[in-house]
């Protein structure tokens, strides 16, 4: 099966008054990369929580947001945070007195300081990690979901555009035996023209001619060119984590397509590469959407 590196999974586990909502968004990404935004009371289970999305992820920028609700309230304790606040107090005193401002902060503003109060949560941390993996596994099911149905259609086009390709390689196979012939009359005809009533060196003319169709012989480009593209079609049927494989196929057989383009100087030819290059620049755009 084939995925997609781009998709969007949510997935929400409740019990005993507490809900726990796990969001996961990817993009391409050249690796595995995981941006995790984890509320503390979860900071535990955070290590397996990445050897989960890893296991199922083989690459991609993941953006992971979790929410978590406590309903019973009876299990929260608040208590003050005193070094803290002793250290505001304190540096409110030096700046009452530097510069002579009435040193009079009431509660509400105390009371938005950062850390100045406790906050702790009385969770029974089996609950918490089993809702937690709960919404985790809700989510990577949707996502891979999303992925793979993503994954199917940027496998069809690209499997089309392989059929493209081939095609022109067809074209670029017959025309290849055509060009020698054509530049061996041109020779011929010209030859003729410049030297008039001298007559024709036939051996230098033929070693002309050899000189000309090795010089310009593509058939180990057309044959590596042919092998890559069934690569690209097995890989493809085999699906798994293909991307970077299919990006190396790719960039192989544009290295084939170019050398191609340097050998031939026939314009018809030069027209295929152009075509071909165009095709795999596609299927390139394609690959680097897939897992």
């Amino acid at each position: 099966m084939v995925r997609s590196m781009t998709g969007f999974g949510k997935g929400i586990a409740e019990g005993e008054n507490r809900e726990v909502t796990v969001e996961l968004k990817t993009v391409n990404h050249r690796y595995l990369d995981i941006n995790l935004r984890m509320p503390r009371v979860f900071s535990v289970c955070e290590d397996e929580f990445r050897k989960r999305i890893q296991s199922s992820i083989a690459r991609g920028h993941v953006d992971v947001y979790i929410v978590y609700q406590n309903n019973a309230q009876n299990q929260l304790t608040v208590t003050l945070n005193e070094p803290v606040a002793e250290a505001y107090k304190s540096a409110f005193q030096s700046l009452s007195e530097k510069f002579q401002v009435e040193n009079n902060p009431d509660l509400a503003i105390l009371s938005a300081i950062d850390n100045i109060f406790i906050i702790q949560e009385s969770d029974d941390e089996e609950v918490l990690e089993r809702l937690l993996f709960s919404a985790l596994d809700q989510a990577l099911l949707v996502l891979s979901e999303m992925k793979e149905k993503e994954g199917n259609f940027l496998a069809r086009d690209i499997l089309k555009r392989c059929n493209n390709v081939e095609e022109m390689i067809e074209s670029i196979e017959k025309r290849s035996p055509v060009v020698v012939d054509e530049y061996r009359k041109k020779l011929e005809q010209r030859l003729k023209e410049l030297l008039k009533n001298t007559d024709l060196d036939d051996t230098r003319f033929q070693t002309e001619i050899a000189y000309f169709a090795d010089r310009s012989n593509i058939t180990e480009e057309i044959i590596r060119l042919r092998s890559h593209l069934k690569q690209m079609k097995d890989t493809i049927a085999n699906g798994g984590s293909i991307g970077r494989k299919l990006e190396f196929i790719v960039q192989e057989m544009n290295r084939e397509t170019n050398t191609i383009g340097s050998k031939s100087a026939d314009v018809l030819i030069s027209s295929y590469v152009v075509e071909l290059k165009s095709e795999l620049e596609k299927i390139r755009e394609q690959v680097q959407n897939i897992e």
